[in-house]
């Protein structure tokens, strides 16, 4: 009986009649012995688009516009109902009645969707976004926050989207900074009751605060001769 051999041969050997009486051993096949492949399924572009997916809007109104903006940003669902489950950007669209920025607000939409669907830490977008100025001028939200630019706005909502999901963790203050924070905000609000001012009711900070370069929040006063933020406890003494 003829047997074809596919493979080179690298070395022989001469079975002896005490090894053929021998019962044969089954030898494991490689695909047994190697690690289960996982089967995570993670974001990448070739992932098709639900039928359905979970979203969120958010309603954008600046002195920049006569009519707001709303940004929607839809989610999927990865590895449903399993511990690897994960909540993920897929796309964004922006809707207003102005149609002055429609062009660049459509190619916007598409570029941000098309980085969202190829997955990995999509954050970068956050600090891009935010980094463009406007050459008018940026504009105070309410709060006291300043925004540089329309894009710099957006850039905020996708922000507070990927905080919602939990691809951003918000660190906030340590206990050390959120009491020095109360502290200087309740012996700035005791000064101003003594002299009989009262805080812009627009704001949640004093009226005559500056602008914290550190947080872009109008939110700096100044303290036993020391400038310093309420909102996210900067100061030039330390």
């Amino acid at each position: 009986m003829a047997t074809k051999i596919g493979k080179k041969i690298v070395s022989y050997g001469v079975v002896s009649e005490e090894e053929k009486a021998l019962p044969a051993v089954e030898v494991p096949s490689s695909v047994e012995t190697d690690e289960p492949i996982s089967n995570v399924i993670h974001m990448h572009e070739k992932l098709e688009r639900p039928e359905m997916l979970l979203g969120s809007t958010y309603k954008v109104k600046t002195p920049l516009t006569e009519h707001a903006l709303y940004v929607t940003v839809n989610d999927v669902i990865l590895n449903q109902g399993t511990e690897h489950e994960l909540r993920r950007p897929f796309e964004v669209f922006i809707n207003s009645k102005n149609m002055d920025h429609f062009q660049w607000i459509v190619a916007l939409t598409r570029i941000i969707s098309a980085v969202f669907r190829k997955g990995g830490d999509v954050t970068f977008l956050v600090e891009e976004l935010r980094s463009v100025f406007d050459p008018r001028g940026g504009y105070f939200k309410r709060g006291g926050k300043f925004m540089p630019s329309l894009v710099a706005e957006i850039g905020e909502v996708i922000d507070q989207h990927l905080r919602l999901i939990g691809m951003i963790k918000d660190d906030g203050l340590d206990d050390h900074q959120k009491r020095f924070v109360e502290e200087k905000r309740g012996q700035f609000d005791d000064a101003n009751k003594a002299a009989g001012t009262e805080a812009a009711a627009e704001s949640s900070f004093p009226a005559g605060a500056q602008l914290c370069h550190k947080c872009s929040t109008r939110a700096m006063i100044k303290m036993d001769g020391c400038m310093t933020c309420l909102n996210c406890g900067d100061s030039k003494c330390g």
